[in-house]
């Protein structure tokens, strides 16, 4: 008896047709029902009925799936752990971030990190909040910096907040807003917006539609952009303004004007995503440098920096 048998049953027994069956494993008829007689000839015993109509478990089937289905998952993670071990051994670790919630948190983050582990090296990749998610669902991604506020999104994965970052308006230089000390949500709310693009950043338009709720049902978006320095150069164009994470401020520089909010919304979570499954140690440490840089940039948070 191989895995590959115990693999041909249970996606038969999962979908009980034959044909699904040997579409989902790639494998034409013939061979897969071969595979299966094979396996209740050695196993000595009938595990499905069928017919040309249907197909059905058998007592023995029902049990024997449920073991096959272990034996596999069991196999799975074996893998994936000896892949982790390979690549903590290979001394790389593929982060993920995005670059505006994350300019304070990475280079603390880093500098932490190759204390600990001087030899590994890191691979940084300025990504969208789908784009992460996708790299660490497909392993192309061993970590990620991420905005979290869809958990569904998640699942499958650990997800440990690291840090917290007030919201603040952005404008340019000669918006009627800049003669604010702070600018009224209210106000903002009937103001033209730009934002990051729903398909790849949708927890910035929740944010954004939870936070004017009570002033609007349809922010005006008026522009979509794909990384946060387009998005700063629509703002500096006038295109109109944005609501930003504070450390957007120091992304800009003295290009862009931000302004704290009335009433003031509650501060966005800053996490790192991983698997902690096939985390390798690389991979961990690097999670507990982030932690890290996350807690001295609370402790460590300066007033936002705005232009006069």
């Amino acid at each position: 008896m191989e895995l590959r048998h115990l693999r041909y049953f249970v996606a038969v027994a999962e979908e009980l047709n034959f044909t699904r069956a040997a579409a989902r494993l790639h494998v034409s008829l013939p061979p897969l029902s071969r595979q299966i007689r094979d396996l209740e000839r050695e196993l000595d015993l009938e595990l499905l009925v069928r017919n040309t109509r249907s197909v059905r478990l058998t007592e023995a089937g029902r049990m024997f799936q449920l073991e096959a289905a272990a034996i596999l998952q069991r196999a799975n993670e074996a893998v994936e752990s000896m892949m982790a071990l390979a690549q903590s051994h290979h001394g790389r670790v593929r982060v993920g971030y995005a670059a505006s919630p994350t300019i304070e948190i990475l280079p603390r983050a880093l500098r932490r990190f190759h204390e600990m582990k001087p030899n590994v090296r890191v691979e940084l990749h300025d990504m969208s909040t789908q784009a992460m998610l996708r790299g660490l669902r497909e392993r192309t991604l061993d970590v990620a910096l991420i905005v979290s506020l869809a958990p569904p999104e998640f699942a499958g994965l650990t997800v440990e907040e690291i840090a917290t970052y007030p919201i603040r308006v952005a404008m340019h230089s000669k918006h009627r807003f800049t003669r604010l000390q702070r600018v009224r949500l209210r106000d903002i709310a009937g103001e033209s917006l730009v934002t990051f693009s729903r398909d790849g950043y949708p927890e910035a338009h929740q944010g954004l539609a939870k936070i004017l709720a009570p002033y609007t049902r349809s922010p005006k978006i008026v522009a979509e952009y794909d990384t946060a320095v387009s998005l700063i150069a629509g703002v500096e164009a006038g295109q109109g303004i944005a609501l930003l994470f504070e450390t957007a401020g120091r992304l800009a520089g003295g290009r862009l004007v931000l302004r704290p909010l009335e009433p003031e919304p509650l501060p966005l979570p800053i996490s790192v995503a991983y698997s902690s499954v096939r985390a390798s140690s690389a991979t961990l440490s690097f999670v507990d440098a982030a932690k890290e840089a996350g807690s001295k940039a609370s402790k460590s948070r300066r007033p936002p920096l705005v232009v006069p």
